[in-house]
């Protein structure tokens, strides 16, 4: 004979009362309806993309994946694969007066423009400055700009984007 006001006849919790003065399956059943609401909301939780802040910048690593492609797609042929520039001295005028495309991977000025004059740049291109970049701005959203701009600048090295911030390069809010 058990003893054990917890179990019941038959040795199962289920025939017994609970110490809150509920039975077994009353309580199984709340645990069952706290389990489904608890793993409905987890299943509406899609995975989000990486957006882990890469450390001491002010992008994410799903930024700098979503840039290399679009930096691929929509720079790479002027400014270079890995944004080193066209080659030659992007310093020296063309014949038409105009300068080649520069490298944006910390080894030319890139890194003396602030954010919100990058963003600019890409959006409306050099044109208005007597450049021949055309604008990106149709082609992109702001999100997708920055993303671009994620990725080239994760070309810098620390010293560089130190350098960068210190001249107050992040000065929009994100």
């Amino acid at each position: 004979m058990n003893l054990d006001p917890s179990v019941g006849e038959s040795g199962r919790l289920a025939d017994a009362a609970s110490p809150s003065g509920l039975g077994a399956p009353a309580v199984r059943h709340r645990l069952i309806a706290l389990l489904l609401v608890f793993g409905s909301t987890l299943a509406g939780c899609e995975r989000q993309p990486d957006a882990t802040k890469v450390p001491g910048r002010w992008y994410t690593t799903a930024e700098v994946g979503e840039g290399a492609r679009l930096f691929a797609e929509h720079c790479a042929a002027c400014h270079g694969a890995k944004a080193e520039g066209s080659g030659g001295d992007w310093r020296q005028t063309l014949p038409d007066g105009s300068y080649p495309p520069p490298p944006l991977n910390g080894s030319a000025h890139a890194w003396h423009h602030t954010l919100s004059v990058l963003r600019r740049s890409v959006a409306y291109g050099g044109i208005p400055l007597g450049g021949k970049m055309p604008p990106f701005g149709d082609n992109l959203s702001a999100e997708q700009i920055d993303a671009v701009i994620a990725y080239f600048q994760s070309q810098w090295d620390d010293k560089i984007y130190s350098a960068w911030e210190r001249r107050g390069g992040v000065d929009v809010e994100r």
